[in-house]
């Protein structure tokens, strides 16, 4: 059901799985993320060409965000799957202030722990989290 709260979870799971994917590819490739938006024969949902714009939009502010809390890594060093979901969890916690960080964390170490190596969800969240701290302060 479309207004079903729990179908615009899992959609919105789903536009984060198709964002990392093209946000990887771009990287493979060497492209930009809106070339790859470009080259995708069939527009994705909003959120997901949100998302990948604002990635590619932001993309030195989100390196240099990423690089301040990742303790002894630089990013070209790191597994691009997890550069690509660090970039993101660091694109909505800027730019998204309707999303929840709890949520952006959440979706950020369980895409970690499945496209990525075993250490990947501790490492995805131990930067999400000091960014979380940095950017959203909590009262």
């Amino acid at each position: 059901m479309a207004g079903d709260p729990a179908s615009r979870i899992g959609s919105r799971r789903e536009n984060r799985e198709t964002a990392l994917g093209l946000l990887y590819a771009a990287d493979m490739r060497g492209c930009t993320p809106e070339t790859e938006l470009d080259r995708q024969p069939v527009p994705p949902d909003r959120y997901v060409r949100d998302m990948v714009a604002g990635v590619g939009e932001h993309l030195g502010e989100l390196d240099a965000l990423i690089a301040r809390y990742a303790k002894g890594w630089r990013i070209e060093r790191m597994p691009s799957i997890d550069r690509t979901l660090l970039r993101m969890g660091a694109w909505e916690l800027a730019h998204r202030p309707d999303v929840p960080t709890g949520a952006i964390l959440s979706e950020a170490v369980d895409l970690a722990r499945e496209y990525s190596t075993e250490d990947s969800s501790r490492f995805v969240n131990g930067v999400l989290a000091a960014l979380a701290k940095h950017l959203r302060p909590t009262p």
